[in-house]
């Protein structure tokens, strides 16, 4: 991983603090998603969907990269993105629940995608009118591949839930199984509220109402059903550091090679 190098000068108004948690959670999201989505890679059902989600995978490890390398300038303590990608304890990360669920079958796969896919065009969307201008110009370029995940999620949902009895089956299941990670995306904590307050963060709430207007579209159109609302879960957030036990498992095939070598380079 490497980024792009530069000076960064947070807003006065914005706790270094602040910016680096959000930075953080931005990053990770995208870094865990990708190591997910990168499981795929010569498994997927046909070869253009195996290439197709080898580059969804690396359109995320490269946002991933742009963001935690904002967020070790940010911080200043000598860590760069490589630093903060391998060399973290799952206790340590920041990315939500559903992105770091197993991959499960293709149609889990898809499903997973789809939810954050909307997320992170409506998430993008917003930020690319950050106050933070460096935030703000990496929000810009990664919307335009977000839109496309969206493009390439959404039409395998209609394929998948208009498609075979079977297909149908397995997207709904998967949908009911994968929604109860979805009020986390937009649960508010300090953070997200002095981020906004600060101008270089989004609203969450009118986040969500635009990302239920997507899903549920989507959603009819592949004659599917939306599940019920679930509240969120009682206690910490994985924003806040409570993960699921999947993440440390793939964290240890993600962080081996950099663990066994430190300091290396190839």
């Amino acid at each position: 991983m490497s980024g792009v190098k530069g000076s960064v000068t947070p807003p006065p108004a914005v706790p270094p603090n602040v910016l680096f948690e959000a930075l953080l959670r931005l990053g990770d999201d995208r870094l865990v998603l990708g190591h997910r989505v990168s499981q795929w890679c010569g498994h997927g059902p046909i070869l253009e969907e195996d290439i197709a989600l080898a580059n969804i995978a690396l359109d995320l490890v490269g946002q991933a990269t742009m963001l935690l390398h904002l967020a070790g300038e940010v911080e200043g303590a000598g860590r760069d993105e490589d630093a903060l990608a391998y060399f973290r304890d799952e206790i340590h990360f920041r990315n939500c629940l559903l992105v770091e669920q197993p991959n499960g079958d293709f149609g889990v796969t898809i499903v997973r995608q789809f939810l954050f896919d909307v997320y992170s065009v409506v998430m993008f969307d917003a930020l690319a009118r950050s106050a933070h201008p460096e935030l703000a110009a990496i929000a810009a370029k990664a919307l335009k591949e977000v839109k496309y995940h969206l493009r390439h999620s959404g039409d395998w949902l209609l394929k998948l839930g208009d498609g075979t009895i079977e297909s149908h089956d397995r997207v709904q299941r998967a949908l009911n199984t994968l929604w109860r990670f979805t009020p986390e995306l937009f649960a508010a904590d300090d953070i997200d509220r002095a981020a906004l307050a600060a101008g270089i963060g989004p609203d969450l709430s009118a986040m969500q109402a635009q990302w239920i207007s997507i899903v549920r579209d989507v959603v009819e159109r592949a004659t599917l059903a939306m599940p019920p609302d679930v509240p969120l879960r009682a206690g910490r957030t994985a924003r806040q550091g409570a993960h699921s036990e999947h993440l440390g498992h793939m964290l240890a095939e993600m962080q081996i090679v950099a663990r066994s070598h430190p300091g290396a380079q190839w």
